[in-house]
């Protein structure tokens, strides 16, 4: 709760900022402030339990991360207070389905329509 009140502090203070996290816009940024664009990143288990695994240096076995990459997402979802969700309006990012420059451009993409939405004819595009 404490660590909520004080990002919800900094992002009053600036409006123009980007957060992460699992239950940024279903949560923290769901009242006021609210957000421009919302990112809903999802993997599958078998990409995502690789992906850790390689980033532990192979200490664990891939078939207790997995197993424990699949808990934490199932408590995740179910639990009481701030359970993981899609806000309707997000946009998702499959990301097993992309390398790292794919999802830069498909994130900057939306964030150009968003902001050309929202500011119009005052607004340019990034050349590509």
């Amino acid at each position: 709760f404490i660590i909520r009140v004080f990002q919800k502090k900094i992002i009053k203070r600036h409006p123009r900022i980007v957060v992460e996290g699992r239950d940024a816009a279903s949560s923290i940024l769901k009242k006021n402030p609210h957000y421009t664009i919302a990112f809903y990143f999802s993997c599958s288990l078998t990409v995502s339990s690789f992906r850790r695994w390689r980033d532990l240096k192979k200490k664990i076995p891939l078939k207790e991360i997995k197993k424990t990459l699949k808990n934490r997402t199932q408590q995740d979802k179910i639990r009481r207070q701030n359970p993981l969700i899609k806000v309707p309006n997000a946009v998702e990012i499959r990301t097993h389905l992309l390398t790292k420059s794919q999802m830069v451009q498909k994130m900057s993409k939306e964030i150009d329509k968003k902001l050309l939405l929202k500011y119009g004819s005052n607004f340019k595009t990034r050349k590509k």
